[in-house]
């Protein structure tokens, strides 16, 4: 491995979309600095971990990760730890790995080619800034890709403040990109030959800026600008937040043909008193309302949504009254977890942590009641002829 002059790397990332979209971002900066991205099974001289802070076990996965990197010989390429996880434990990680050279936070890896530099002279390099500029104002312009789906993301930040989420404190306030950057980007994503866009963000519908012509668009008035883009026949958009879910937008599920009927919006729990303990801002009946409008417009759509059990101070009642709403809004696909607790977040030192064998048989009820739903929602699929978008070429 070379230390010194590197020529091979690798990006590995982990957690959610955005953090694909910012591995792809950072491998086009590191192509554009001379290297060279390794094949599976050749050795890198650069490693960067971009890493999800969301649950401990993706934190403690980045760890064990950087143990794996060092050789027999007891040397190691370049590490450099991305994403919220270096963020949230910028110096922690120094301390707790000295074989990590790089250190960057999610707002700040647009430095990384400098931050090489620095590390390539032997010396140890951090920065988890969050900077008044945008990161998209300085990284390089879209490359062309062969994927035919790409992700593009619109929103970055969270000012919602879950007492269960670091997202605020890992990727800060929520910022939108400016309109005429997204139609660019998207264009250029469309003539690299990708079929499908997935606009992504913390809170994607939160998403809004001025367009062309001076007038305030959300995220419907986007979406609608996308869908006359030649070329492009698919759009999705994920995550979205239920407080930001305008009638609009709704609309645009049954007026766009380009946008597929799928919706992924969380709600986290079912009992009101454990979402007011969420600081969720929304309600079980102010959700459901939600999905009842989206069905109108578009029948056919699949609903997915995130679940935390085991939140502190959840009674028996509260997780039934989840069930309930599982029941009712009936899911094509969710995903569930046991609450983790964040430190630094409200909620890792709220009274009334659950004890991880009533959190386990909730979560074992849960997933048997959505993986019913998902196998009907499947069912109803059978002898249905549809449009697919091949996405790679099979084994």
């Amino acid at each position: 491995m070379n230390r010194e002059n590197p020529k091979k790397f690798r990006v590995k990332s982990f957690g959610c979309q955005m953090n694909v979209y910012d591995g792809d971002r950072m491998t086009e900066m590191l192509t554009d600095q001379g290297m060279t991205s390794a094949d599976d099974g050749e050795e890198a001289d650069l490693v960067v971990l971009n890493t999800c802070h969301i649950r401990e076990k993706a934190a403690e996965k980045v760890y064990s990760d950087i143990g794996r990197l060092r050789g027999k010989d007891g040397k190691s390429p370049l590490i450099a730890v991305a994403g919220c996880v270096a963020q949230a434990e910028g110096k922690e990680i120094s301390r707790r790995a000295p074989s990590v050279d790089i250190v960057v936070g999610p707002q700040a890896y647009h430095r990384l080619p400098e931050l090489l530099e620095k590390a390539k002279s032997g010396k140890k390099a951090l920065d988890t800034d969050m900077p008044i500029q945008s990161k998209f104002d300085v990284l390089p312009t879209r490359k062309k890709q062969a994927r035919p789906n790409a992700f593009l993301t619109v929103q970055e930040g969270c000012d919602k403040f879950c007492t269960y989420c670091v997202v605020p404190y890992t990727r800060g306030a929520e910022i939108s990109r400016p309109w005429s950057d997204l139609i660019d980007e998207a264009k250029a994503l469309v003539d690299g030959g990708s079929k499908e866009i997935t606009l992504l963000g913390q809170n994607v519908n939160a998403w809004s800026s001025e367009d062309d012509k001076g007038r305030r668009q959300g995220l419907d008035g986007l979406i609608r600008a996308l869908d006359k883009v030649d070329g492009l026949g698919r759009i999705r958009y994920t995550t979205s937040h239920p407080n930001d879910m305008t009638q609009e937008l709704i609309d645009a599920h049954g007026d766009v043909p380009k946008l597929m009927p799928y919706l992924h919006l969380p709600v986290q729990s079912g009992s009101d008193p454990i979402l007011k303990a969420m600081n969720r801002s929304h309600t079980t009946e102010s959700y459901l309302d939600i999905l009842r409008r989206i069905r109108e417009v578009r029948p056919d759509i699949a609903i997915s949504g995130d679940f935390i059990v085991g939140f502190p101070g959840e009674t028996d009642e509260d997780f039934e009254k989840t069930l309930a709403v599982v029941s009712e809004a009936n899911y094509a696909q969710a995903y569930s977890f046991k609450y983790s607790p964040r430190p630094g977040t409200p909620a890792a030192t709220m009274e009334s942590q659950i004890a991880p064998e009533i959190m386990n048989e909730r979560l074992q009820r849960l997933q048997a009641l959505l993986n019913e739903q998902q196998h009907e929602f499947n069912r109803q699929a059978v002898g249905r002829t549809t449009t697919i978008l091949l996405e790679r070429n099979g084994k």
